[in-house]
This record gives structure tokens, C-alpha cells and sequence, in this order.
């Protein structure tokens, strides 16, 4: 069997001629600038695009998996599309597309691939603005725009991801070239528009916006804008930009992220509490002290100064710590708390819950649950009914995907983990970005950026693989029909990650469970959207419906 090596060095032989790939828009080879027939086939097309950019060395089963999904050979099909490409490829001189029994190699060095140059020249800070312009232009344009396959989940749900990175690089071109000293007003105004255009809600944006209206010396113009952007944060419930004039400079040097927002009006207190075995787990508290109480389970990865701060959902946990005293906490393994730790299961999951109310001083209080923290609420309020007075659970599931997936999808899956734990600590964000679209496809690419960078300064890549396992065996199933606490169960109508059925089958075993949809397609809601105020307003209207007796802990 050929090596990888082998594959990319010596069967593989580039020719001297170099063919010039497009991506974005429709798929285009050109060779000598001229416009090579492309394939009528769609899937090899698809297949083509995704030898291009998702790697240059490939499993024949995971080609065969992600476009040819049917008992019908696949790999007959696999092979049949091959040989068109390297047809294709050969008539424009690059003998550049190798295989074995296992694997497919196409070597790039044989290719000049616009989105592969555009990357490049976004990392270049000698790139010329002509050039970042030009290539802004192109990321106008849809990726793979003639290889789209809906039939085909698995390519269109990487395809949909790559359509994301190509907007977050159109948002740093727009970004970078509003901020450039030598611009005229014209320029800088457009450029300004356009960046603020891809992120609504990046403050930075809007104060460059408005700024380039006073360079221009359009100040009526900038007042009116700053008085709009400034109502349009209000109304997203995020703060207000702050106006001062920012030089550029140091606006450049910046990093581009989604902006932080202002401190918050709520301080917080952090403390530490040990667990039974050891481990050191930071909680906060904030809101009223005097004030009901309201307990948010830990999920996914959660950082308790980097939560209150978030431009995604903090605006959140302020509103729920508006009339109350809000609870949370960081699990082990991430976040403020200990991360080398001996065990990260969902039975530590529930024992830390039981620690830190403990700490709190709570002796019955409503607790929330938000995707994996909704079973570990569930298996909380099953041991201590006594203590929880109401349940509420957003995104939540009974079981992990180990005891319902078919053989092929936990593959899929642990392919995911080692993925996972080789990228997590990279620069790079694309292993990340994995979770952060399914977790919220509606998000911006600035909002994308701050939740990449988020989830990697939250905890190690050993530790996120440990949690994907542990979240991969959860069952609480045999503990919903024994709930005897009233329960509001809410759930997003396009998650992607949690279908709607699932929140559904849960209030429908939960004894008097309540259920209400949101209209979102994110698994973890931004604090600007409307389904955000709609959550709220549905878990204040339940704690009203069910009012009980506070007892504290002396």
C-alpha cells in the first residue's frame, strides 16, 4: 500500500503547467487563460470542490459516505468520478490526481486556488488594497456555487461551514481596508459600510462607520447614524458603541473579533468550592442578594468571566440576573475551575451541581438546564425533588448519541473527537468551527470568531474531547416519567444540533411538563435575536404561574 507521502511525492507528478482554480461562483479551471469544459456530472463537481479545499489527502470511504450515501456501489461511483477529474486535470496539463485501494491525493502545488490566494493575502500585512479589494469582490460570490447537493446532508452541511469562512474573510478584507490610513473619505466610507454590513453588531463597526462620516465632514450624517446604530444595539439589548473617535492605527491592531461590550452595570462574585474528590470549582453569584434565586446548570464549555462579558449571550444572563440572584458556575475541566482533573462524567457532572448549590446556601430553588445541563437538571431534580422547585430546560436532551446512533454515525462521530483533540489548541479555528455553526448558524462571523476563540481559551483539547465523550453517554431517559416538579420545557425550531422532536418527546413523558418553541435555528440563543426576549418572557410568565415558599440555608 501506498504511503501518504508516497501518494503526494511520486505518483503524484506535477507537469510545470499550473491551473488556475475558481471556487467562488461556479467551478472554473483555466489553463493558458483558457476556460476548461467543465464536468456536467453535479457530484463530481462536489467531489472536485471538496478534493480543493478540504484536503489533499482523503479516505475513499469518507468520499464515498459524503456524496454517495446509497446501498448502490459507491465506490463504483467514486471511481467512475475520479477518472472524469483526472481527465479533466490531465487536459490541462497537471498529471496532479493519485490514488491506492484507500485513499485519494490531489497535489495543489499544481493548482492556484483563489480562495487558497485570498487566505493567503488576508495573512499578508503587505497586501496591497487593490488586491484585498479584488478579492473582497470575489467573496461576494457564492462558494461551490454549481456543486451545491441538498440530497447529500453530510456535503452540504461542510459546504454550508465553508460558506461561513468565506464570509468571516470578506468581513477581515472589509474590516482591514475601512481601517487603512491612506484611504480617501469616499473609500474609507465604503469600506466602513461594508464591514458593518457582514456584522451589524460589532461596535467597532459602527463607531467606524460614524467616524468616516465626520472625516468626511458629513457631520449631520454621522449624528443621524450614531442616533439609529445606537437605537439598534439598544433594541438587541447589547451595549451602546462607544463613540469616541478610535485613531487608525491602533484600530488596525486590533484584533478581529467581535468587539467586547462595555462593563457590565451587574458585578458578579466569583468563589471556590472543593468537591468531594478534590477539585476546585468556581461559582458566581450576582444579581439581588435579597432577590429569588435561579440556578443555571454548566454546559458545553462555559468561562464564568468570559460568559458575563460575551457579546453572544450575555445580554442573557443580565436580564436573568435583572430580578434575581443568578447562580453559575464553571464544571470541572474548564473554565475558572480546576482542568487537570481525575474525572469528567455525567455522574461529576451532577455531584458538582450538588456541591455548588450547597455552597450557595440554597435549600429550594428553580433551576435552568441549557443542552447537556438540561439532563444533568433532570437527574438533579430526580435525586432531590425536595430541593428543586421548578424545572427549565432549553436545547435538552435524555441520551447521547452512543446509545441511538447507527454504526456509521458513531464513526462519524469519533472521527469528530480525534479531529477535535489534534486541532482544538491550533490558530487555525476550522476544528472548532465545527461546533460553533451547528451551535449557532445564525450567528455573524464576528460573533463566530469570539465563540472560536472562546471555546479554545475555555479548556485544553483533552479535556473537550473527554467532555464530548462524557455528553456521548448520557441517559436520563428512565428518570423523566418520575419529574414531580413543574417544568417548562423550550426548545429551538431549527436546531441543528437538537431537533425540535426531541424537546418535544421530552415535555410529552415529563408528568405536566409545559412546552414552548422558539423561532430560532440556534441551538444556543444570541442575545440579539427576538427569540432571546420570547425566552425570557416565557420562563418569568412560568416561575409567576408557579410561585413557592424561598427557604435559605442559615
Amino acid at each position: 500500500m501506498h504511503t501518504v507521502s508516497t501518494l503526494m511525492n511520486t505518483d503524484c507528478q506535477p507537469s510545470k503547467a499550473v491551473l488556475h482554480v475558481q471556487t467562488l461562483g461556479d467551478l472554473q479551471i483555466l489553463a493558458n487563460g483558457e476556460t476548461l469544459p467543465m464536468l456536467p456530472s453535479r457530484k463530481s463537481r462536489a467531489l472536485l470542490g471538496y478534493l480543493l479545499l478540504g484536503g489533499e489527502v482523503q479516505r475513499r470511504e469518507r468520499l464515498c459516505e459524503l456524496l454517495w450515501d446509497s446501498p448502490r456501489d459507491p465506490r463504483g461511483a467514486l471511481r467512475w468520478s475520479l477518472s472524469k477529474l483526472r481527465t479533466l486535470l490531465e487536459q490541462g496539463g497537471a498529471d496532479c490526481l493519485s490514488g491506492d485501494r484507500e485513499r485519494v491525493a490531489l497535489d495543489l502545488s499544481a493548482l492556484q486556488v483563489d480562495l487558497h490566494r485570498i487566505r493567503a493575502q488576508v495573512a499578508d500585512p503587505d497586501a496591497r488594497p487593490e488586491a484585498l479589494a479584488a478579492s473582497w469582490t470575489a467573496c461576494q460570490r457564492p462558494l461551490l456555487q454549481d456543486c451545491e447537493l441538498p440530497e447529500a446532508r453530510e456535503f452540504s452541511a461542510w459546504l454550508e461551514r465553508e460558506r461561513t469562512q468565506v464570509q468571516r474573510l470578506r468581513t477581515r478584507l472589509a474590516r482591514r481596508l475601512a481601517l487603512l490610513s491612506d484611504h480617501d473619505a469616499d473609500d474609507r466610507q465604503r469600506w466602513a459600510d461594508a464591514w458593518l454590513a457582514d456584522t451589524p453588531y460589532d461596535a467597532a463597526a459602527a463607531v467606524t462607520v460614524v467616524n468616516s462620516r465626520v472625516a468626511a465632514g458629513r457631520m449631520a450624517e454621522a449624528q443621524t447614524l450614531r442616533a439609529q446604530l445606537a437605537q439598534q444595539f439598544e433594541e438587541a439589548g447589547l451595549p451602546a458603541p462607544e463613540w469616541r473617535p478610535e485613531p487608525p492605527a491602533a484600530a488596525a491592531a486590533a484584533p478581529a473579533t467581535a468587539a467586547s461590550p462595555a462593563p457590565p452595570a451587574q458585578s458578579q462574585q466569583v468563589r471556590f468550592v472543593r468537591a468531594n474528590d478534590g477539585v476546585r470549582l468556581a461559582w458566581a453569584s450576582v444579581g439581588a442578594p435579597a432577590g429569588p434565586p435561579l440556578v443555571k446548570a454548566a454546559n458545553w464549555l462555559s468561562h464564568l468571566e468570559l460568559d458575563w462579558e460575551a457579546p453572544i449571550w450575555s445580554p442573557l444572563f443580565h436580564a436573568l440576573a435583572d430580578r434575581r440572584q443568578l447562580i453559575r458556575y464553571d464544571e470541572r475541566g474548564c473554565g475558572l475551575s480546576d482542568w487537570d482533573v481525575p474525572e469528567i462524567s455525567f455522574e461529576s457532572f451532577v455531584t458538582d451541581l450538588e456541591t455548588v448549590v450547597d455552597a450557595a446556601g440554597l435549600e429550594r430553588f428553580p433551576l435552568l438546564g441549557i443542552s447537556q445541563g438540561a439532563s444533568v437538571s433532570i437527574e438533579y431534580a430526580a435525586r432531590h425533588p425536595e430541593r428543586v422547585s421548578h424545572l427549565i430546560l432549553f436545547g435538552g436532551y435524555p441520551a447521547g448519541w452512543r446509545h441511538l446512533a447507527s454504526p456509521a454515525e458513531v464513526r462519524e462521530r469519533e472521527a469528530i473527537m480525534v479531529l477535535t483533540e489534534a486541532g482544538w489548541g491550533r490558530d487555525d479555528p476550522s476544528y472548532r468551527h465545527l461546533f460553533s455553526c451547528s451551535f449557532m448558524p445564525d450567528a455573524t462571523a464576528a460573533e463566530l470568531d469570539w465563540f472560536d476563540e472562546f471555546q479554545r481559551r475555555t479548556t485544553s483539547a483533552a479535556n473537550a474531547v473527554r467532555f464530548l465523550d462524557a455528553f456521548s453517554r448520557i441517559d436520563v431517559r428512565a428518570r423523566l416519567a418520575q419529574l414531580r416538579v413543574p417544568t417548562l420545557v423550550l426548545h429551538s425550531r431549527g436546531d441543528q444540533r437538537i431537533p425540535l422532536e426531541t424537546g418535544r418527546e421530552l415535555a410529552a413523558v415529563i408528568p405536566n411538563a409545559e412546552f414552548v418553541s422558539l423561532d430560532s435555528p440556534n441551538h444556543l440563543l444570541l442575545g440579539r435575536e427576538a427569540a432571546s426576549q420570547a425566552f425570557l418572557a416565557a420562563i418569568e410568565s412560568f416561575l409567576a404561574r408557579h410561585p413557592f415558599g424561598l427557604r435559605r440555608v442559615a
